[in-house]
């Protein structure tokens, strides 16, 4: 028998610091492998689920002495040594590597693009008046949608895929069929200034996804009836613009605004709950935690039989889907929502229990003009003009890393649906596909003519869809 030298006294923590069994005596020179093995039995999984271990937040690669030499640290046998576990996704997007389309119809620049909840349809909405739907197998222009009257400035799918909402310069909110392309009901009119930005109710809240929330420059957040084509209730607090507003998986509304707040509703009959104030100057992008886990609604992109085929389930059913996906994702601590400014920082908080943050976020150099949740909700990216992207903890916003490439600001960044990949988009008429791992570029995708406004990666990860300045959508695969 080989000598296995010293050993240590160990115990497995979840993320959230619960702990799991009991502690146990470990050889040092331990590999992650043998950790797998370990955790699983302990855990009594049938199916081996992949792990990662971290020890005081740097994770085990090789073995647990490499890590502990690392981290300088004594190995105290008679101490307990915490390895933090966490599941890895079971399956794994490849990096897009190259364009596949360029699709020009637009007639001026594309200002948004968003792919369906199962990633069957591509929407994009232009500074051309119209809203246009692209088949994505064959990329190829499917329909142009005419109603609006000034340049559409943002677009929302419901959860459930049947609708997509746009807004625009008008201040008109309109409702379209991607099977047909045909408008749904009237216009939804009532704001005094352009929309910007849409949320629909989640589909584990509401099976038939009939609720819809439109912020606007005119400083009120209105909820929408679709079926009926009214106004439910206008909110109005806000004392300048609202930028965002996002529609919470507990029946709360976020609102952020250029009065340098961000306010918390309830949806069902419009109280204001809570103002979270710590922001110097206008408050522009918020993501909640749960924002992939709503977006997709019933769709699980890692069980590709839901993803592209006929919907055979009731709204009911759907619905129920929907709510185990977003309970399985939010865990059992409350949604984060992080914030992001003018005034270069971002904050984390716990909205629905405390108006306090958990974080002020500093370093970024200029404004912040998106934020988004890694899918996993463990990291949080943040784009700046300052040219950079950061890399936050998504649940105590610690800094991790930066992510330089772009010689120009960044607008916006899609996450792929294994956390592992970012895509961003740029002024400076790139695309660059990050590796979050490595915290270095994973490929750069030029050929774009101009600005790069939007970027969104598909939900089941199969492609990247683009647009800006240059009038064209562009779709990139592996």
């Amino acid at each position: 028998m080989e000598e296995e030298g010293e050993r240590i006294l160990t115990q497995f923590v979840t993320e959230t610091g619960e702990t799991t069994g009991d502690p146990f005596d470990l050889p040092v020179n331990v590999s992650t492998e043998k950790l797998q093995l370990i955790c699983n039995a302990i855990l009594q999984k049938e199916e081996p689920v992949p792990y990662t271990f971290f020890i005081n937040e740097t994770e085990v690669t090789s073995s647990l002495d490499e890590t502990l030499k690392t981290q300088k640290q004594e190995t105290e046998t008679e101490k307990v040594l915490n390895i933090v576990y966490q599941p890895q996704a079971i399956f794994r997007v490849r990096a897009v590597t190259r364009c596949t389309s360029t699709i020009e119809g637009h007639a001026e620049a594309v200002i948004s693009v968003a792919f369906s909840p199962d990633g069957r349809y591509l929407a994009s909405g232009s500074g051309d008046t119209t809203v246009r739907f692209w088949d994505v197998n064959t990329e190829t222009p499917h329909h142009t949608c005419k109603g609006h009257k000034h340049w559409v400035l943002c677009i929302a799918w419901s959860p459930d895929g049947r609708l997509l909402a746009s807004g625009c310069k008008n201040s008109q909110v309109i409702l379209w069929d991607p099977e047909t392309g045909k408008q749904v009901g009237r216009a939804l009119t009532g704001h005094r200034q352009w929309i910007t930005s849409l949320a629909w109710e989640p589909l584990h809240i509401n099976a038939n996804c009939r609720h819809l929330a439109s912020s606007s420059k005119d400083a009120t957040v209105r909820l929408w009836d679709v079926t009926l084509g009214t106004c439910m209730r206008s909110l109005s607090s806000h004392l300048q613009s609202v930028t965002c507003v996002k529609w919470g998986g507990n029946g709360l509304l976020y609102t952020s605004s250029q009065d340098r707040t961000v306010k918390v509703w309830r949806a069902e009959d419009g109280t204001l709950c809570r103002t979270l104030q710590g922001h110097g100057h206008w408050v522009n992008t918020m993501a909640l935690s749960t924002d992939y886990v709503m977006r997709t609604g019933a769709c699980d992109p890692t069980k590709a039989s839901v993803v592209y085929r006929k919907i055979t389930e009731s709204a009911e059913e759907l619905s129920r889907m929907a709510l185990e996906r977003y309970n399985s994702a939010k865990g059992t601590e409350p949604e984060r929502l992080v914030s992001g400014s003018d005034d270069f920082t971002l904050f984390l908080w716990q909205p629905s229990e405390d108006k306090k943050p958990i974080a002020r976020m500093t370093g970024h150099q200029q404004l912040i003009n998106e934020v988004a949740f890694s899918p996993d909700t463990r990291l949080i990216a943040s784009a700046s003009f300052d040219k950079s992207i950061k890399l936050w903890d998504g649940r105590s916003g610690k800094f991790l890393t930066t992510l330089r490439g772009h010689v120009n600001k960044v607008y916006q960044v899609s996450w792929s649906a294994d956390s592992r990949l970012i895509c961003s988009g740029s002024s400076d008429s790139t695309l660059k596909v990050w590796n979050v791992k490595s915290g270095k570029i994973s490929i750069d995708l030029p050929g774009h003519a101009d600005e790069v406004y939007a970027v969104d990666w598909s939900p089941d990860g199969q492609r990247v869809a683009s647009g800006g300045k240059d009038k064209v959508l562009k779709i990139w695969r592996r």
